[in-house]
Protein backbone atom coordinates (compact mmCIF):
# COMPACT_ATOMS: atom_id res chain seq x y z
CA UNK A 1 0.00 0.00 0.00
CA UNK A 2 1.48 3.41 -1.19
CA UNK A 3 1.14 5.97 1.43
CA UNK A 4 -0.28 9.74 0.65
CA UNK A 5 1.55 12.50 2.23
CA UNK A 6 -0.24 15.29 2.17
CA UNK A 7 1.50 19.03 2.86
CA UNK A 8 1.70 22.53 1.22
CA UNK A 9 4.61 22.35 -1.33
CA UNK A 10 7.44 24.90 -1.46
CA UNK A 11 8.75 24.26 2.33
CA UNK A 12 9.92 21.48 5.02
CA UNK A 13 7.90 22.88 7.68
CA UNK A 14 5.79 19.93 9.73
CA UNK A 15 5.58 17.51 7.04
CA UNK A 16 9.55 17.19 7.07
CA UNK A 17 9.34 15.19 10.63
CA UNK A 18 6.76 12.95 8.43
CA UNK A 19 9.00 12.41 5.55
CA UNK A 20 12.16 11.67 7.69
CA UNK A 21 10.23 8.97 9.36
CA UNK A 22 8.79 7.47 5.52
CA UNK A 23 12.80 7.81 3.97
CA UNK A 24 14.32 6.09 6.50
CA UNK A 25 12.01 3.26 6.46
CA UNK A 26 12.34 2.91 2.47
CA UNK A 27 8.29 3.60 2.90
CA UNK A 28 6.53 3.83 -0.95
CA UNK A 29 4.83 6.97 -0.66
CA UNK A 30 4.17 9.88 -2.43
CA UNK A 31 4.02 13.57 -1.63
CA UNK A 32 0.64 14.31 -2.92
CA UNK A 33 1.52 18.43 -3.14
CA UNK A 34 5.27 18.18 -4.71
CA UNK A 35 6.56 17.40 -7.99
CA UNK A 36 6.25 19.10 -11.63
CA UNK A 37 3.69 16.98 -13.12
CA UNK A 38 1.34 17.64 -9.69
CA UNK A 39 2.09 21.11 -9.45
CA UNK A 40 -1.06 22.73 -8.97
CA UNK A 41 -3.38 19.41 -9.38
CA UNK A 42 -2.23 18.14 -5.73
CA UNK A 43 -2.37 21.24 -3.70
CA UNK A 44 -6.36 21.13 -4.97
CA UNK A 45 -6.74 17.72 -4.23
CA UNK A 46 -5.45 18.45 -0.69
CA UNK A 47 -7.82 21.17 -0.71
CA UNK A 48 -10.93 18.84 -1.52
CA UNK A 49 -10.02 16.69 1.73
CA UNK A 50 -10.25 19.52 3.82
CA UNK A 51 -13.36 20.74 2.41
CA UNK A 52 -15.00 18.19 2.03
CA UNK A 53 -18.51 17.83 2.74
CA UNK A 54 -18.42 13.79 2.84
CA UNK A 55 -15.82 12.53 5.00
CA UNK A 56 -16.61 11.86 8.62
CA UNK A 57 -13.49 13.26 9.84
CA UNK A 58 -12.02 15.73 7.81
CA UNK A 59 -7.96 17.14 8.73
CA UNK A 60 -8.31 20.96 10.58
CA UNK A 61 -5.15 21.18 8.28
CA UNK A 62 -1.87 19.77 6.58
CA UNK A 63 -0.01 17.48 7.63
CA UNK A 64 -2.04 14.62 7.02
CA UNK A 65 -1.48 11.38 5.62
CA UNK A 66 -3.66 8.76 3.63
CA UNK A 67 -3.22 5.12 3.76
CA UNK A 68 -6.13 3.38 2.36
CA UNK A 69 -9.54 4.78 3.16
CA UNK A 70 -7.92 6.37 6.75
CA UNK A 71 -7.05 9.66 7.27
CA UNK A 72 -4.53 10.38 9.81
CA UNK A 73 -4.01 13.99 11.05
CA UNK A 74 -1.50 15.93 13.10
CA UNK A 75 2.28 15.08 13.10
CA UNK A 76 2.62 13.25 16.43
CA UNK A 77 0.05 11.38 15.63
CA UNK A 78 1.23 10.31 12.18
CA UNK A 79 4.28 9.44 13.80
CA UNK A 80 2.22 7.06 16.75
CA UNK A 81 0.38 5.45 14.04
CA UNK A 82 3.70 4.93 11.37
CA UNK A 83 5.73 3.87 13.81
CA UNK A 84 5.19 0.49 14.35
CA UNK A 85 4.61 -0.07 11.08
CA UNK A 86 7.87 1.40 9.65
CA UNK A 87 10.15 -0.22 12.60
CA UNK A 88 10.49 3.27 13.87
CA UNK A 89 8.53 2.62 17.56
CA UNK A 90 9.97 0.80 20.80
CA UNK A 91 8.29 -2.59 20.47
CA UNK A 92 7.31 -2.08 24.62
CA UNK A 93 3.60 -0.85 24.48
CA UNK A 94 4.45 1.63 27.71
CA UNK A 95 7.75 3.30 25.51
CA UNK A 96 5.53 3.62 22.63
CA UNK A 97 3.68 6.32 24.97
CA UNK A 98 6.97 7.90 26.25
CA UNK A 99 7.79 8.06 22.73
CA UNK A 100 4.70 9.54 21.73
CA UNK A 101 4.89 11.99 24.60
CA UNK A 102 8.26 13.18 23.34
CA UNK A 103 7.07 13.57 19.70
CA UNK A 104 4.18 15.94 21.59
CA UNK A 105 6.61 18.06 23.39
CA UNK A 106 8.89 18.51 20.56
CA UNK A 107 4.87 19.44 18.77
CA UNK A 108 4.88 22.19 21.73
CA UNK A 109 8.76 23.18 21.27
CA UNK A 110 7.94 23.66 16.95
CA UNK A 111 4.99 25.82 17.77
CA UNK A 112 7.51 28.38 20.06
CA UNK A 113 9.86 28.23 17.24
CA UNK A 114 6.87 29.28 14.52
CA UNK A 115 5.66 31.89 17.18
CA UNK A 116 8.97 33.66 17.12
CA UNK A 117 8.74 35.21 13.80
CA UNK A 118 4.42 35.18 13.92
CA UNK A 119 3.77 36.16 17.73
CA UNK A 120 0.70 38.59 16.91
CA UNK A 121 -1.03 36.92 14.79
CA UNK A 122 -0.72 33.51 11.40
CA UNK A 123 -2.46 36.05 8.86
CA UNK A 124 -0.14 38.98 9.25
CA UNK A 125 3.27 38.84 7.36
CA UNK A 126 6.22 38.76 9.58
CA UNK A 127 7.37 42.26 7.95
CA UNK A 128 3.61 43.43 10.08
CA UNK A 129 4.91 42.51 13.37
CA UNK A 130 8.79 42.62 13.24
CA UNK A 131 9.34 44.71 16.51
CA UNK A 132 6.73 42.15 18.75
CA UNK A 133 8.72 39.08 16.67
CA UNK A 134 12.12 40.61 18.60
CA UNK A 135 10.97 40.50 21.98
CA UNK A 136 9.45 36.92 21.52
CA UNK A 137 12.72 35.77 19.72
CA UNK A 138 14.64 37.01 22.80
CA UNK A 139 12.61 35.27 24.97
CA UNK A 140 12.95 31.86 23.29
CA UNK A 141 16.48 32.10 22.52
CA UNK A 142 17.30 32.91 26.36
CA UNK A 143 14.83 31.03 27.67
CA UNK A 144 12.85 28.74 25.98
CA UNK A 145 14.82 26.92 23.49
CA UNK A 146 17.28 26.02 26.57
CA UNK A 147 14.41 24.93 28.66
CA UNK A 148 13.66 22.69 25.88
CA UNK A 149 16.92 21.49 24.71
CA UNK A 150 17.53 20.92 28.36
CA UNK A 151 15.13 18.73 28.81
CA UNK A 152 15.59 16.54 25.54
CA UNK A 153 19.62 16.64 26.49
CA UNK A 154 18.27 15.12 29.73
CA UNK A 155 15.76 12.60 29.15
CA UNK A 156 18.26 11.29 26.15
CA UNK A 157 21.78 10.59 28.66
CA UNK A 158 19.80 8.90 30.99
CA UNK A 159 18.48 6.60 28.63
CA UNK A 160 18.62 3.04 30.59
CA UNK A 161 18.64 1.73 27.41
CA UNK A 162 20.90 3.11 25.16
CA UNK A 163 22.52 6.79 24.92
CA UNK A 164 22.37 6.86 21.60
CA UNK A 165 18.95 7.28 21.59
CA UNK A 166 16.35 9.54 23.16
CA UNK A 167 13.91 6.14 24.11
CA UNK A 168 14.34 2.37 24.16
CA UNK A 169 17.31 0.70 22.58
CA UNK A 170 17.34 1.61 18.79
CA UNK A 171 16.27 4.33 16.30
CA UNK A 172 12.87 5.58 16.54
CA UNK A 173 10.65 8.49 14.96
CA UNK A 174 11.57 10.46 17.82
CA UNK A 175 15.32 10.62 17.17
CA UNK A 176 14.67 11.50 13.69
CA UNK A 177 12.39 14.56 14.62
CA UNK A 178 15.30 16.06 16.82
CA UNK A 179 17.57 15.58 13.94
CA UNK A 180 15.18 18.42 12.29
CA UNK A 181 14.28 20.41 15.23
CA UNK A 182 18.46 20.44 15.55
CA UNK A 183 18.80 21.23 11.85
CA UNK A 184 15.66 23.98 11.85
CA UNK A 185 17.57 26.03 15.15
CA UNK A 186 20.95 25.84 13.26
CA UNK A 187 19.19 27.64 10.51
CA UNK A 188 16.84 29.74 11.99
CA UNK A 189 19.42 30.81 14.74
CA UNK A 190 22.94 30.34 13.98
CA UNK A 191 24.60 32.91 16.24
CA UNK A 192 22.14 31.28 19.42
CA UNK A 193 23.20 28.23 18.36
CA UNK A 194 27.05 27.98 17.54
CA UNK A 195 28.24 26.87 21.14
CA UNK A 196 25.18 23.64 21.15
CA UNK A 197 28.56 21.13 20.41
CA UNK A 198 29.68 22.66 24.21
CA UNK A 199 25.55 22.50 25.32
CA UNK A 200 24.22 19.55 24.23
CA UNK A 201 26.61 17.16 23.13
CA UNK A 202 23.87 14.09 23.75
CA UNK A 203 21.28 15.70 20.93
CA UNK A 204 24.43 17.38 18.51
CA UNK A 205 25.96 13.49 18.70
CA UNK A 206 22.58 12.29 17.86
CA UNK A 207 21.74 14.68 15.14
CA UNK A 208 25.33 13.40 13.44
CA UNK A 209 24.25 9.81 13.75
CA UNK A 210 20.83 10.40 12.30
CA UNK A 211 22.70 12.07 9.61
CA UNK A 212 25.08 9.88 8.44
CA UNK A 213 22.05 7.16 8.52
CA UNK A 214 22.29 5.98 4.78
CA UNK A 215 18.72 5.80 3.58
CA UNK A 216 19.13 9.50 5.25
CA UNK A 217 22.06 10.70 4.22
CA UNK A 218 21.02 10.01 0.70
CA UNK A 219 17.60 11.71 1.16
CA UNK A 220 19.31 14.83 2.63
CA UNK A 221 21.40 14.75 -0.95
CA UNK A 222 17.94 14.40 -2.91
CA UNK A 223 16.15 17.43 -4.70
CA UNK A 224 13.43 15.70 -2.42
CA UNK A 225 14.96 17.45 0.35
CA UNK A 226 14.04 20.98 -0.27
CA UNK A 227 16.04 23.49 1.61
CA UNK A 228 15.25 25.46 4.55
CA UNK A 229 13.13 28.98 3.28
CA UNK A 230 11.52 32.26 4.88
CA UNK A 231 8.12 30.37 3.99
CA UNK A 232 8.42 27.45 6.61
CA UNK A 233 8.34 26.86 10.20
CA UNK A 234 12.07 27.21 10.78
CA UNK A 235 12.90 31.26 8.99
CA UNK A 236 16.42 32.96 9.25
CA UNK A 237 15.93 36.77 10.07
CA UNK A 238 19.16 38.18 11.06
CA UNK A 239 17.52 40.33 13.78
CA UNK A 240 15.50 37.70 15.73
CA UNK A 241 18.76 36.43 16.26
CA UNK A 242 21.64 36.70 18.96
CA UNK A 243 23.04 39.67 18.90
CA UNK A 244 26.46 39.74 17.74
CA UNK A 245 29.19 39.31 20.78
Amino acid sequence: MTYKLYYWQGIQGRGEFIRLALEEAGADYVDICRGPSREGMGTRAMMSVLDSGSEPHVPFAPPFLRDGDLIVPHVANILFYLGPKLDLAPENEGLRYIANGLQLTITDFVAEVHDTHHPIAVSQYYEEQKEPAKARASEFIDNRMTKFLDYFERVLTRNPRSKDHIVGDRLSYVDLSLFQVIEGLRYAFPRATSEFQGSYPGLVALRDRVAARPNIARYLKSERRLAFNEDGVFRHYPELDKDPA
